[in-house]
């Protein structure tokens, strides 16, 4: 949505000085908020847009964010620690995931505002002096934006207070609604929206709700419920159904090449079902995309190598695990998204000759400008043939905290220079490769294992490398839940989605026990849950007796 929608006045709209924000039930009371636009402001036309717009923006505090990749990645059996950073607790399930974590009340926080400028546009259409037209979109995307940071909420803290009305002053009476109304209301606000959201694969005003965008959430959702306590019959179908018409009833296609998906030149294509938008204004772009921060490897202190804008600011969080290198993607024939997920060449932007050497079958190295300086074989090679390479080799055996293959999805060549933070990359929510996988595992629940099959080859066949499609196809007595997992992790690697995933199917302890060295002694049945930021519960009435925590925290 290229219409600047980081509208600070509309991002506190009601006052949000209620229970979801301040530091402590005193400070939260006597907290003023003083704006030269007046609560009627809303009520005109160039009001009730800037209110809808700025609805979208607490999306940026999940999407593209250290902490929305710390809580959606970490501690699953797909990414481990590496060397830098701290909120490691996530990863590692220790006492250091406690109720005081910062992270867990800037979502909680953040989310809630976004939730309360829903509520305020939803109430207010009535009075707004725009078309009945634009009253009735604007309403069905705030549905949609409500239902998404409620799924997000519930997904990482299970039963939250359910706010349907605007907040306007500060109250501390607040209460935990069960997970099965949750459900019940984010099904009402999506399926209550479809009819009024734009039926078309791309917004006219691009980056607003649509109706698929809408339908992917819903498959989403519903597949979510059938795998929880509050589960119907036919939840598995109707996540189905939905995710089918995502794929049937729009223009969407899966791009021909995998690696185009991340094309930051081309941001809006055929794949993108719904995004998250950044900017290179920094006017209005925020802390922007950060993700290009976290996946990096030390690449900038290595012979050859100075830091730079192409390769990234390295901050050496996000090493993959040896499950993930080894078993998901171990097929480096046929499919080409290791290749195309990984990077695996440096080349030389600080000439010289150096000793500082990892690779152990040469002691120094010499580079010219534009010469390879570190390449990543994904495989053992032989120390003999490493000696004979003018350049180093990092093999498996060398990876550490600090050295490890780098997922490049994220990086961020636009930046303005080497250690500028804010990226401008949007962020891809929903993508048609993730629909047709949502509906292959809808299938297979229901017992449609050849449609499973072949949806899951849709993905599976763009994966291929030339020639290879046939091999990559998959016959239907391969197909399982296994299979399915794999398929997501090699094809959604790191794209704050894993760790959902594993709650979903419910068993995130057993993959982290067998997948994750590093997370396996600690991680319990109570971590499918994150604590409840201390600070919603001390500005309670009630305290914890009103507004519980979760188990075992």
């Amino acid at each position: 949505m290229k219409f600047n929608y980081i509208k600070k006045t509309y991002k506190y709209i009601g006052l949000m000085a209620f229970m979801l924000m301040g530091q402590s039930c005193s400070d939260l009371l006597e907290e003023k908020v003083i704006s030269s636009i007046g609560n009627d402001y809303i009520n005109t036309p160039k009001g009730f847009e800037d209110a809808a717009k700025s609805a979208y923006s607490s999306l940026r505090n999940y999407y593209g964010t250290q902490q929305g990749i710390t809580i959606t990645e970490f501690g699953t059996d797909l990414y481990a620690t590496g060397a830098d950073g701290g909120y490691k607790g996530f990863h590692f399930y220790d006492a250091q995931l406690q109720p005081t974590v910062d992270y867990l009340a800037t979502i909680w926080d953040e989310t809630y505002r976004g939730i309360n400028v829903c509520n305020a546009v939803i109430e207010r259409a009535p009075a707004a002096t725009v078309t009945d037209a634009i009253k009735k979109a604007r309403v069905a995307e705030m549905k949609f934006l409500r239902a998404h940071y409620y799924f997000l909420l519930m997904q990482q803290y299970g039963g939250v207070d359910l706010r349907l009305t605007e907040t306007i002053l500060p109250t501390k009476k607040t209460s935990r609604a069960p997970e099965s109304e949750i459900y019940k209301q984010i099904i009402s606000d999506l399926e209550s929206a479809l009819p009024d959201l734009e039926a078309k694969s791309k917004a006219t005003d691009y980056g607003r709700a649509t109706r698929p965008a809408a339908e992917h959430l819903l498959a989403m959702v519903y597949l979510a419920k059938g795998n929880s306590t509050s589960k119907a019959a036919d939840d598995y179908s109707k996540a189905a159904t939905y995710a089918s018409n995502v794929i049937n009833n729009y223009t969407f296609k899966l791009l021909p090449d995998f690696a185009s998906v991340f094309d930051q030149g081309n941001q809006n294509h055929d794949e993108v079902v719904f995004a998250v938008q950044y900017t290179t204004d920094p006017l209005t772009n925020g802390t922007g995309n950060s993700l290009h921060l976290y996946f990096g490897m030390q690449y900038d202190v290595q012979a050859g190598m100075v830091r730079d804008i192409v390769n990234g600011r390295p901050f050496k969080r996000m090493r993959p695990t040896k499950y993930c290198l080894e078993t998901v993607f171990a097929d480096r024939v046929n499919d080409s998204r290791y290749k195309k997920t990984f990077k695996d060449t440096w080349i030389c932007n600080n000439p010289g000759t150096f000793t500082n050497v990892f690779d152990n079958s040469k002691s120094t190295v010499t580079f010219k400008a534009g010469d390879t300086t570190i390449f990543i074989p994904g495989y053992e090679m032989p120390l003999a043939e490493r000696a004979k390479k003018p350049y180093q080799v990092l093999v498996p055996s060398r990876y550490d905290e600090a050295l490890f293959p780098t997922n490049k999805k994220f990086l961020d060549p636009l930046r303005p220079d080497r250690t500028y933070e804010p990226g401008s990359r949007d962020y891809m929510c929903f993508r048609l490769a993730d629909t047709y996988l949502l509906l292959a595992e809808a299938q297979l629940l229901t017992g449609k294992v050849k449609e499973a099959t072949e949806a899951i080859n849709m993905v599976r066949r763009r994966a291929a490398f030339p020639g290879k499609t046939a091999a990559m196809e998959i016959k239907q007595a391969n197909m399982n839940m296994e299979m399915l997992m794999e398929e997501r992790g090699r094809e959604l690697l790191g794209e704050q989605i894993r760790w959902m995933d594993l709650k979903r199917w419910g068993n995130l302890v057993e993959r982290v026990q067998k997948y994750n060295p590093q997370a396996a002694p600690n991680v319990k049945p109570i971590h499918l849950l994150r604590p409840i930021p201390q600070t919603q519960i001390d500005r309670t009435e009630g305290g914890a007796a009103a507004f519980p925590q979760n188990p075992g925290y």
